[in-house]
């Protein structure tokens, strides 16, 4: 190996933990060419995961997080790669520990929002990735937060959980997770979820539902928080949201909701309003 490549890979170990990934346009943006990484490949230093996706491998012997999880290739895509990339809506609370069902038939879903490539869904993972645009506050990233993660111990010197996720804060995931509703999400499950949400910051709640840009996600954010009243409840106020005008049908056979003038399902009763 001549010395230009060897100065070149030193900086790329130094960037790449053990068991991260990095994608072809990354690694030329480093000044590897396609003959290096060949090279890097065939001597070992990077294993190929799909076609232009690779992978440091993590040293002999050394068993860390599966290499079907979804953590490594998002933390892959927001620290080293630099995407614009988060994870929210129900995965997010799921993530700060405010989901406690288990998902019976189909593979688990993580929600991620912003660009992500499409290469992400083509990695062998035992989840399944949707992706959404971050139209719902219009491209603002206030509630997007580096996330607590708990430390993964291997067993040995070689912690790969050197950074957080970036997520929703709980404030900006319901918010999220209210978005998918009727259609890719279940009342219930959100109801549940809801329940838990006890400890909610008002202030920042009140940012978000004023740029969130969906009348649907204010007005049922309502419903639950009149339902379940937290004791952040009293410190919203209803009177600085725009719910729009008019009756919206979400939810065919449900009851219109009196106050937010919304079709959810009857089984939300009682209602407060």
């Amino acid at each position: 190996m001549n010395h230009q490549k060897k100065e070149r890979l030193k900086p790329l170990l130094n960037k790449v933990p053990p068991g991260f990934m990095v994608n072809t346009s990354w690694l030329r943006a480093q000044g590897i060419d396609p003959k290096s990484i060949h090279d890097y490949v065939s001597r070992g230093w990077l294993e190929r995961v799909i076609r232009g996706v690779y992978r440091r491998p993590l040293p002999e012997g050394v068993h860390a997080v599966s290499k079907d999880s979804w953590e490594i290739p998002l933390l892959s895509l927001q620290w080293i790669m630099k995407r614009d990339v988060h994870l929210g809506g129900e995965s997010a609370l799921d993530l700060a520990g405010y989901t406690h069902y288990l998902i019976l038939g189909g593979m688990p879903r993580i929600h991620l929002y912003g660009p992500v490539p499409s290469w992400l869904k083509r990695l062998p993972m035992q989840t399944k990735i949707v992706v959404r645009r971050r139209t719902l506050f219009g491209g603002d990233s206030t509630g997007v937060i580096n996330a607590s993660q708990d430390v993964r111990e291997t067993g040995h010197a070689v912690n790969v959980w050197r950074w957080p996720i970036n997520a929703s804060s709980p404030e900006r995931a319901i918010l999220e997770a209210l978005d998918e509703l009727p259609h890719h999400a279940c009342f219930d499950n959100l109801d549940k979820i809801f329940e838990g949400l006890t400890t909610l910051r008002p202030k920042q709640l009140m940012t978000l539902l004023t740029l969130c840009r969906s009348v649907k996600v204010r007005r049922l954010f309502f419903v639950f928080a009149d339902r379940h009243r937290h004791p952040w409840h009293k410190h919203l106020d209803a009177s600085k949201i725009d719910f729009g005008s008019g009756p919206r049908a979400l939810v065919e056979g449900g009851r219109l909701h009196p106050t937010y003038r919304i079709y959810v399902p009857k089984d939300l009763e009682p209602f407060s309003g």
